[in-house]
């Protein structure tokens, strides 16, 4: 009798033909849209739409806040997770609880009680305005806004892959002379770090189509504190259907292309990791 193969999914080509539809339908149609909409304004003119000052001025805010608050999110991101899977203190399944709190609360009630925290009159904004902190209505508010919608996806990444752990591992660094900082650094570092950097991407991108919790604490002033979300729904609202779709087609353009560097990363990362072992 001849081996017979086990396939969890049964059909690998009716499995990959409902795949490519539902991506198709999903995901490819609509961007194909996109494209053939801003197709329409002709090279020239999609270049002119997307390299007005207010349109640069508004994808560089977007982009530049995403990734710091992606960034930062990571240093404490790794924190948190870290707390919550290697020490046990009261109230710890409240505060696992409360990192998913941005999953659920709808994105304008966040930019709301964030704008009333950190605005002139706010609880935190009427002590650190006088000390020269301005954090509503300038980008600092954009990037905190981000850094609230970011963080869970950077908590609940890296969880697993902490808990996963050997901590054996640590204790034979330890043994051999390695202090906490070379345990970090040639044990746990690199055994996270593709965890890390999926965290930091889902974040980061979260983040650079994020609407409502940033338009309430951001001020929306051209050239300073304006999104680019926020000129795409402007250029929509004025009927310019194509200048929007350009513009999208340039945020989508530049997100592929960071995510294709991140994921290359990623994969030097692993490769790196391999030769080791």
């Amino acid at each position: 009798m001849t081996a017979r193969h086990f396939r969890v999914l049964p059909g690998f080509g009716l499995t990959m033909g409902y795949t490519l539809l539902y991506l198709s339908l999903i995901v490819l149609i609509p961007l194909s849209a996109a494209f053939l909409r801003s197709a329409e304004l002709g090279p020239e003119r999609f270049w002119a739409v997307v390299t007005t000052p207010r349109v640069l001025s508004a994808l560089r805010l977007s982009f530049g806040a995403a990734l710091l608050a992606a960034l930062v999110n990571a240093v404490f991101g790794f924190i948190i997770a870290w707390s919550l899977v290697r020490l046990r203190f009261p109230g710890r399944r409240i505060v696992d609880a409360i990192i998913d709190l941005p999953f659920a609360l709808p994105t304008a009630v966040a930019g709301i009680a964030l704008t009333a925290l950190y605005s002139a009159n706010g609880w935190i904004g009427r002590i650190i305005e006088p000390l020269g902190f301005k954090v509503a209505y300038t980008p600092t508010g954009v990037v905190l806004a981000l850094m609230f919608v970011g963080l869970p996806f950077i908590v609940r990444t890296l969880q697993p892959v902490i808990a996963d752990l050997d901590r054996e591992l640590e204790g034979a660094a330890e043994t051999l002379g390695a202090s906490r900082l070379q345990t970090f650094r040639w044990v746990v570092l690199p055994a996270i770090w593709p965890a890390l950097l999926t965290g930091c991407a889902l974040a980061f991108s979260r983040a650079v189509g994020e609407y409502g919790s940033v338009i309430f604490i951001a001020g929306n002033i051209p050239l300073q504190s304006e999104i680019a979300p926020l000129v795409i729904m402007t250029k929509l609202e004025e009927f310019e259907y194509g200048e929007a779709t350009a513009i999208a087609v340039a945020m989508l353009l530049i997100s592929f292309t960071l995510m294709l560097a991140i994921n290359g990363l990623q994969l030097w990362g692993q490769r790196r990791q391999r030769s080791r072992t």
